[in-house]
C-alpha cells in the first residue's frame, strides 16, 4: 500500500448518507479513515507551498474530507486534484478575502484592546471586532464545503455561510472549540509539534468541520434546491435501492435546469 494510493482502502462502505452524530460515532468514522487522512494532510501542505493556492487546496481537502466523513467512495489523488482544478478560481478569491480580513483583525483587535486600557468605552468596539473575527472563522466551516459541493457564486456562498453559522449555532460552536483546542495544543508544544503538523491537524480539523457542518449545508442549501425543482437529491438514491454503485457528485448546478416559460436562465442554489 503506497502513499497516496488511489485504491479505496476501507471495507464496509455505507450506502446511505446517514447523519453522523455523536462523540463515539465521530471517532468510529474517523478511525476508519485516519491513515488516509494523514496522507490528505501531507498532500494539502504540498499544494499550499505557493501560499496563494491555500484557498484552492483547502477546497480540495474539504471535498475529500467531506466524502470521508459521509463514508463515500474516495479516490484520494484523483478527487483532490479534480476539486483543486474545479475550485481554483473561487479558492483564489477566498484566499484574497482571507488575507484582507486577517490583516484587518490582526491590526484592529489588538489596537482596540490597547486603547480600551486607557478608555473603558473602547471595550465596545473591541468586543464587536472580536465577535466579527469569531463569526468569520466559523463561516469558514461552511464556505469551503459550499465551494466544493455547489456552483454558487462567491457572494452567495459568503451570505449563506453567515446565516448557517446561526442556523446551527451548536455545530458551529463545537467545531470552533475543537479548532481552538487543536491550535492551542500545537502552539503550546512547539517546536516538538512541527512533525505532527506535517501529518495531522489540518485534515483532522477539516474532517471535524465536514462531519459537523456538511449535514447543515445539505439541509439548508442542497436539499431545498432539489425540493424546489421537485427532484430527488441524488445523494439519497441509494435509499430507493437503485443505482447502488453510483458515486454521488452533488454539484447541483451542473445539472440541466428545469425549463420554464420564456426563461433560459440557469438556476442556482441560494
Amino acid at each position: 500500500m503506497g502513499l497516496f494510493d488511489n485504491a479505496y482502502q476501507h471495507k464496509g462502505v455505507l450506502k446511505t448518507p446517514h447523519e453522523k452524530k455523536g462523540f463515539f460515532k465521530f471517532w468510529e468514522v474517523y478511525g476508519r479513515h485516519m491513515w488516509k487522512l494523514l496522507e490528505v494532510n501531507l498532500l494539502y501542505l504540498l499544494f499550499c507551498l505557493p501560499v496563494i493556492t491555500i484557498g484552492p487546496a483547502t477546497a480540495a481537502m474539504t471535498k475529500v474530507c467531506r466524502n470521508y466523513s459521509q463514508e463515500r467512495n474516495v479516490f484520494l489523488l484523483a478527487d483532490f486534484w479534480d476539486s483543486f482544478k474545479k475550485n481554483l478560481k473561487q479558492g483564489l478569491v477566498m484566499s484574497v478575502i482571507d488575507i484582507i480580513f486577517i490583516c484587518g483583525f490582526i491590526v484592529g483587535v489588538p489596537t482596540y484592546y490597547a486603547w480600551a486600557q486607557a478608555n473603558p468605552m473602547i471595550y465596545v468596539p473591541f468586543f464587536i471586532s472580536l465577535m466579527c473575527m469569531l463569526t468569520f472563522i466559523m463561516m469558514h466551516f461552511y464556505i469551503y464545503i459550499m465551494i466544493s459541493s455547489t456552483n454558487l457564486k462567491m457572494w452567495q456562498i459568503l451570505k449563506n455561510s453567515f446565516y448557517l453559522v446561526a442556523l446551527d449555532l451548536k455545530a458551529s460552536l463545537w467545531t470552533l472549540l475543537v479548532y481552538f483546542v487543536v491550535v492551542f495544543t500545537c502552539y503550546a508544544f512547539m517546536p516538538a509539534s512541527l512533525f505532527v503538523i506535517i501529518f495531522w491537524p489540518f485534515s483532522f480539523l477539516c474532517f471535524v468541520s465536514c462531519f459537523n457542518c456538511y449535514p447543515v449545508v445539505r439541509k439548508h442549501v442542497i436539499q431545498p434546491y432539489y425540493d424546489k425543482r421537485g427532484e430527488q437529491n441524488p445523494e439519497f438514491e441509494y435509499m430507493n435501492g437503485t443505482k447502488e454503485e453510483q458515486l454521488f457528485e452533488d454539484r447541483a448546478a451542473e445539472e440541466k435546469p428545469v425549463k420554464e416559460e420564456k426563461r433560459s436562465k440557469k438556476k442556482k442554489i441560494s
